[in-house]
């Protein structure tokens, strides 16, 4: 499972002209479902993203994490992080899990969050979305458990 974090100042989803999501201070979670995955890789992969120190503390240095800051997630799916893009000049996306074993394990990866108390805004699974964000820094990580 993959998650691509961005410190942002602001983000939102739009899907089809209709704004599903949108946060202030916080991260944009990009996810990606491989094959394999299971909620066992969802919860060490939430506890990383949510514990992850990437936001600045009273003398500039990145120590605090999204909860101790006040910020939100919001979660897109993004299957096209599972792609292996080793040979030629078109990613094969067969290492992604199937469409819908991948909206379980978001949908579970999204309810956990939501369960922990982390306010959590989404995209909507499989959907063509307008991602807008204002990334804070720039900071942008690779997670990948």
């Amino acid at each position: 499972m993959i998650a691509l974090i961005q410190r942002v100042s602001e983000a939102s989803v739009t899907v089809e002209g209709e704004v599903t999501g949108a946060i202030d201070q916080g991260l944009l979670v990009l996810l990606g479902v491989e094959q394999g995955d299971d909620e066992a890789k969802a919860d060490k992969l939430l506890h990383k993203v949510s514990g992850y120190r990437i936001f600045s503390d009273e003398n500039g240095k990145m120590n605090l994490n999204v909860g101790q800051v006040g910020g939100s997630l919001l979660v897109v799916s993004q299957f096209t992080l599972a792609a292996d893009t080793q040979k030629g000049m078109r990613p094969s996306f067969s290492g992604g899990a199937h469409p819908s074993e991948a909206e379980r394990l978001y949908d579970y990866f999204v309810a956990r969050a939501r369960e922990s108390d982390m306010p959590t805004e989404t995209g909507r699974f499989a959907a063509d979305m307008k991602v807008r964000l204002l990334n804070d820094g720039p900071v942008t990580f690779w997670l990948q458990v």
